[in-house]
């Protein structure tokens, strides 16, 4: 069974759904704030799960992911799970977690990538947006895809419906995904996702 520890900044909306699904191919040990008082804070504890908070203001992005990191590996972090982690990792940082490293992007990456995505999407007249379950690496949102899933883009859409619509593919996929990782049947081996 993987110890799996989740990154958080916001509502933990993902966190729930990856708590939900938890149980023999994974279990979450720790989750990590740089937000005091993030909802998802509230759940983790709810669900009897360790939490920390580490504020970013006034540290370097790289003493910020120093600190992050010495936590993760004391509380014996196998795989890391960003789950509306609202910064940016340093290259350091991306390194030594990699082909551990996993995120939810709401686009069908490689499209999309960074924020703003669902206004970019309607705007674009796409017909289809999703999510994509992907490998950190560090250039933003590049890293290799291990699974995405499909929502239509309606023509009345506003960038809430859009999101909402998006989230609730990311609240099915993202648990599914985490067992596979968790089960090594999906690895990252020369900056490809390989499946078994």
């Amino acid at each position: 069974m993987k110890q799996v520890a989740v990154l958080i900044s916001g509502r933990g909306s993902n966190l729930q759904s990856l708590i939900d699904a938890a149980g023999d191919s994974y279990r979450i040990i720790l989750v990590v704030s740089n937000v005091e008082g993030a909802g998802g804070l509230d759940k983790a504890r709810a669900a009897g799960i360790a939490t920390t908070v580490i504020p970013h203001a006034g540290k370097t992005r790289e003493a910020f992911d120093g600190e992050m990191d010495a936590r993760l590996r004391a509380a014996g972090a196998e795989l890391v799970v960003l789950a509306g982690f609202m910064r940016i990792l340093s290259d350091v940082f991306v390194r030594g977690w990699e082909g551990k490293l996993i995120n939810i992007h709401p686009s069908l990456l490689p499209a999309y990538k960074g924020t703003k995505v669902h206004e970019r999407v309607i705007e674009a007249r796409e017909a289809l947006s999703g999510a994509s379950v992907h490998f950190v690496v560090p250039e933003l949102d590049a890293g290799p895809v291990i699974a995405q899933a499909k929502v239509p883009v309606h023509p009345s859409d506003t960038p809430q419906t859009l999101a909402d619509r998006v989230l609730a593919v990311e609240h099915k996929l993202y648990p599914e995904e985490r067992k596979l990782l968790a089960s090594d049947k999906v690895n990252l081996e020369n900056g490809l996702a390989v499946f078994r």
